[in-house]
């Protein structure tokens, strides 16, 4: 009755914790740190390679909601999030070393977890298993899923992962500390660019000199993680309508919002690291040092990482997965994270979670949860299991995809938060029964 989880990462991690937690064994496949991917640094689990946000924390967007239902619901990755959380206005930021660190201790201390390191390059023949190899799945292993699967039911698209510059090294005489309309706390770096400095930095970005990804065209990028040299490229106003707009930051200097904004988040609780928010890309290094740097505060800047582009990989999972992330021609697989088409870090989290717990009580012999549509949790394993699906692409989580509440509440923020209350008050009498 044991578990076979492929891959320690968000949704790997989460599914083996809730197996785990109900009683079913769980042995955990993880080739980090015998096999690298070009996008880790860590032989921590649960490794944060792009962003060390978690996005919205409040809730009147949709993440915010997600991450609730899984905080109420007992998610190691939620645990650890809010163990480690660094300020970021609105947002649910992490220190990425504290959070991951946190994540690996919990699992390699759990007595129901074996960790087994070293790569997996075939399936498991019998027994239960969860492939949460992610968006870096080895190609060894992405070979043997595609023959599994048949012809045209894998696909692919880039991901890209933005720099990270020492605080020390930020000129802040030409930045200051704020968060945007002043919400929250004063947690971001906002660097002001005038306009003939925006539109030099424009022109040198378009035609800054890109890192060979073999495979790589503008129009197979994921809007949500768009390299900024691509939405460069689709015009100059393009930035200062997207990560550089100014809407609702003044210059203390001038008193009057800038032409453009570069805002920088802290990345780890010292505040000694900060990234560059919507600069994800693959530009090499050195023209990511030369472009970057005439944005004034960033003129010495120091980076501990540079930007990185890496493959990602995911399934036509509406012909391919039921409702409970299983493989409908083999129910003994399931998956979870990125892979199944949902994008981005809660949303892996929440597939690792249903699979983990729909699958313990299918092997306890208790009826599923089928968790509703008007949850977030619910939502999203009823999107990628929806064979109505046309061209299916990777979904963040949503509101549109939770049903209307069929009476109108005046203002779209206030409307969410409804649409919120009703999905908690709906887990809350099966709160119990998930929790067993």
């Amino acid at each position: 009755m044991s578990v076979t989880v492929i891959g320690a990462g968000l949704a790997g991690c989460e599914a083996a914790w809730q197996l785990a937690r109900r009683g079913i064994p769980v042995t955990l496949r993880e080739m980090k740190p015998e096999k690298m991917t070009p996008a880790h640094t860590s032989s921590d689990f649960a490794e944060l390679v792009c962003s060390n946000s978690l996005r919205g924390a409040g809730l009147e967007n949709a993440v915010g909601l997600l991450k609730e239902e899984l905080r109420r619901l007992g998610s190691l990755i939620l645990e650890a999030a809010d163990a480690t959380r660094v300020e970021a206005g609105g947002a649910l930021a992490v220190d990425r070393h504290a959070f991951s660190q946190y994540i690996t201790k919990a699992i390699r201390a759990h007595p129901g977890i074996q960790v087994v390191e070293g790569e997996v390059t075939e399936l498991p023949a019998e027994g239960e298993v969860v492939v949460a190899t992610g968006p870096l799945t080895s190609d060894a292993l992405a070979e043997k899923l595609a023959a599994l699967f048949g012809e045209g039911t894998t696909l692919n698209f880039f991901d890209a992962a933005a720099p990270l510059v020492t605080f020390e090294s930020i000129d802040m005489d030409c930045a200051w500390f704020a968060s945007r309309y002043d919400k929250g706390t004063a947690d971001y770096i906002n660097c002001a660019l005038d306009e003939d400095t925006y539109r030099a930095f424009w022109r040198e970005l378009c035609e800054a000199q890109e890192a060979e990804v073999h495979g790589f065209e503008d129009k197979n990028v994921f809007e949500g993680c768009m390299p900024v040299e691509v939405m460069a490229r689709r015009g100059e106003d393009t930035l200062r309508y997207g990560p550089l707009k100014p809407r609702g930051l003044k210059d203390p200097r001038t008193g009057r919002e800038p032409y453009a904004v570069v805002q920088l988040r802290k990345d780890n609780a010292a505040g000694t690291i900060y990234n560059l928010v919507g600069f994800q890309t693959h530009l090499k290094f050195g023209e990511q040092k030369r472009v970057f740097s005439m944005i004034p505060a960033l003129k010495n800047a120091e980076y501990v990482r540079y930007g990185v582009m890496h493959r990602n990989t995911y399934l036509d999972s509406p012909r391919l997965l039921d409702r409970y992330y299983r493989l409908k021609k083999e129910p003994r697989i399931s998956f979870a994270g990125q892979m199944t088409g949902v994008e981005g870090y809660v949303e892996s989290t929440a597939s690792g979670f249903l699979v983990g717990v729909e699958t313990a009580r299918r092997l306890r012999g208790m009826p599923p949860i089928d968790f509703p549509q008007e949850t977030a949790i619910g939502a999203l394993g009823l999107y990628v299991s929806n064979g109505s699906v046309g061209n299916f692409q990777p979904m963040n989580i949503n509101f549109g995809i939770i049903p209307p509440l069929g009476y109108k509440v005046k203002g779209k923020r206030n409307k969410n938060a409804v649409l919120s209350q009703r999905s908690l008050e709906i887990l809350e009498p099966m709160r119990e029964e998930i929790l067993r």
